[in-house]
């Protein structure tokens, strides 16, 4: 009798699955690319999953804002309040803000959908700039994911411009006030601002058209410019291969990590739960944007002590700081500085100059070559300067948008504090710039050490000669290749002032000011360490290590 045993019978249902993904294969070769895609590999670390959050944060946005989108009404028309919120009763509002309390308190569900979407709404700006902050730090804009940079920046204005045209649907006190305020700082645009404030308002502020276009904005085309941009993210990120972090065997022409399909699809879909359920504990347990204690919009009333959501408070502390006396009158047309430097030119330089930091480091170092191992933060010590001062500037703004906050809590001067803050916007960033650039020297004078005489390990050793000397354990492969795997840029030094013919070359002083760029960025370095030199330091511990060897003559101590 054999010993063959006959193959189990194929059932219907795998039958049918197997002939339907075999005739989709045959007319659209699908299978080839599902079996790239499955078999595309991603390195393992907790930081790549920031984008992740943005991703989920923005799915949880599509499905809460579905639902309040079937109970919002966006329109400006004035209607008596006569719901089930007493202290609103007989009130004048408009319909948006009517929906938006008969939502809250009507609806099942509604209040907890509107705090679910307000806060996924934060999560997803938050995500996003963290996300963007540790491809800055680590130097995973450079080439070839320059264009990826620029999609990401996309990304996180049109997060600001969802948050804030959600923010301002409702027709509250608090959206009234801050759209208030941007129609300020339109208006102090020379010459074509008035023209644009009466063109998005409708009319005179607040119009009658900015809710329904706003509504517009923020349920079709901001969400629709944003899945098109986040598609055209994850398409770059598997057309070029993914960054990783220096280690062992990992260099700029493979990437060490686990395959899509299974490892990545498993920890995703568990990941989404997770990011979820945080969102909807939030929604459920934190109140957020309470419109019933502010009020239905009026012009005539400022509410003390409220702010913006954080992503929009740094342009508000930046009004607060500037000085209320730079006016002027031009030809007829008012000039008003104090509005238009803090509110249009310091945000245009500000994200201008983080759009182009790709380009601009490129240029000012003449690193063009593709890099696809991370920088760890301490290795670009110039670069992690810069970002740290960005970072301290974006805070003082945000104190200051909140002074009299701070100023009621830690019963202050608002005055004082003012005048102190415009001090610390310029004096804070330069000395966060010095102090984190010293603390990354540092820590590579460190790494250098490391890699040259090992961890300290406490035990104290006699030789013959009565000579003392501490052990060090010497590093591992994977400790020494993170420590020396990366490349210490120099200062380029320009092309002689003079020609052949004795004529100043074209171009000279050009030339010197790429030159002094350079040095900036790299005149002060630590280079990492040589075979040669690490050689030699493994032939003076040599000696060391035969020492330990249990002999009569030697004596071992340990320090306390």
């Amino acid at each position: 009798m054999s010993d063959v045993k006959a193959a189990p019978p194929v059932t219907g249902a795998k039958h049918a699955a197997g002939g339907t993904a075999n005739y989709l294969d045959e007319r659209t070769s699908i299978g080839a690319f599902t079996k790239f895609i499955a078999r595309k590999v991603f390195p393992d670390h907790w930081s790549f999953m920031l984008g992740e959050i943005a991703l989920y944060s923005f799915v949880v946005l599509l499905l809460s804002g579905v639902i309040l989108t079937a109970f919002f009404v966006p329109s400006i028309e004035p209607v008596v309040y006569d719901g089930s919120l007493a202290t609103m009763q007989g009130i004048e509002m408009s319909k948006a803000f009517e929906s938006t309390l008969r939502m809250s308190f009507e609806v099942p569900g509604g209040l907890l959908m509107r705090q679910i979407h307000h806060w996924a709404a934060l999560i997803f700006a938050a995500s996003i700039l963290t996300h963007m902050a540790r491809i800055f730090f680590t130097g995973a804009f450079r080439k070839p994911r320059e264009l990826n940079w620029l999609v990401g920046f996309t990304l996180m204005i049109l997060s600001l411009a969802a948050g804030f045209t959600g923010y301002s649907l409702p027709d509250d006190v608090l959206s009234g006030n801050g759209l208030r305020i941007i129609d300020g700082v339109i208006r102090s645009m020379p010459i074509l601002g008035s023209y644009i404030s009466y063109g998005l308002f409708g009319g005179e502020f607040p119009g009658e058209d900015l809710i329904p276009r706003l509504f517009t904005a923020h349920v079709l085309l901001v969400p629709a410019l944003i899945l098109g941009l986040i598609a055209l993210h994850l398409f770059l990120v598997f057309l070029q291969k993914h960054t990783q972090y220096p280690g062992g065997g990992r260099t700029d022409k493979n990437v060490v990590g686990f395959p899509l399909f299974p490892v990545y699809t498993a920890k995703a879909g568990g990941f989404f739960f997770v990011v979820f359920g945080v969102i909807a504990l939030l929604g459920a347990t934190l109140q957020i944007n309470p419109v019933w204690n502010y009020g239905p919009y009026d012009p005539s009333i400022i509410s003390a002590g409220t702010q913006p959501d954080w992503y929009m408070l740094f342009i508000d502390g930046a009004l607060r700081i500037m000085p209320g006396n730079l006016e002027y009158v031009i030809g007829g047309y008012t000039l008003s500085l104090n509005i238009l430097i803090p509110g249009v030119v310091v945000p245009g330089l500000f994200f201008g100059a983080l759009a182009l930091y790709p380009w601009i480091e490129a240029w000012a170092t003449g690193d063009r070559g593709e890099r696809h191992i991370l920088d760890r933060p301490r290795n670009a010590p110039v670069r992690t300067a810069l970002g740290v001062a960005a970072i301290t500037f974006y805070v003082v703004l945000v104190l200051e948008g909140s002074n009299d906050i701070v100023a009621n809590l830690f019963r202050l001067s608002i005055n004082d504090l003012t005048i102190m803050f415009r001090i610390a916007v310029f004096v804070l960033p330069v000395l966060a710039f010095i102090l984190t650039k010293r603390i990354a020297m540092g820590l590579q004078r460190k790494d250098r050490e490391l890699v040259l005489h090992g961890h300290e390990t406490g035990r104290i050793v006699r030789f013959d000669d009565g000579e003392y000397i501490e052990v060090h354990e010497p590093l591992n492969d994977q400790e020494r290749w993170v420590r020396v795997s990366y490349t210490a840029l120099k200062p380029r030094e320009p092309a002689p002032e003079l020609n052949v013919h004795g004529v100043r070359r074209k171009g000279y002083r050009w030339d010197r000011f790429k030159a002094a760029l350079s040095r900036f960025y790299f005149e002060d370095r630590v280079e990492p360490v040589t075979p040669a030199e690490l050689e030699e330091a493994q032939d003076h511990r040599a000696p060391v290590a035969e020492s330990e060897a249990p002999r009569p003559e030697v004596e071992k101590s340990t320090t306390s």
